[in-house]
């Protein structure tokens, strides 16, 4: 993918000078930022989780649902 991108010329001549336009410097920015997305959404979804006030499950409750989830897989599978 090309990207092209207007920038200030101080911003522009700062940031190649500190080598952050290049393909390899650009793509571990994007990635840092969307790990840095992904972990704020993940603490939105906490935040939400929590304000809900839901009871927490009980061993049992969680393995009952951790095996339908292999069941179910293991019939998409095939695996019945």
């Amino acid at each position: 993918m090309e990207l092209k991108v207007n920038l200030p010329d101080t911003v522009a001549s700062e940031a190649k000078a500190a080598g952050l336009i290049t393909s390899q410097a650009i793509e571990r920015l994007l990635r840092e930022a969307m790990r840095n997305k992904a972990v704020d959404e993940l603490f939105d979804a906490a935040d939400r989780m929590a304000a809900a006030e839901i009871p927490p499950l009980t061993m049992q409750e969680i393995q009952s649902e951790v095996d339908a989830v292999r069941k179910a897989r293991r019939e998409r599978a095939g695996r019945t």
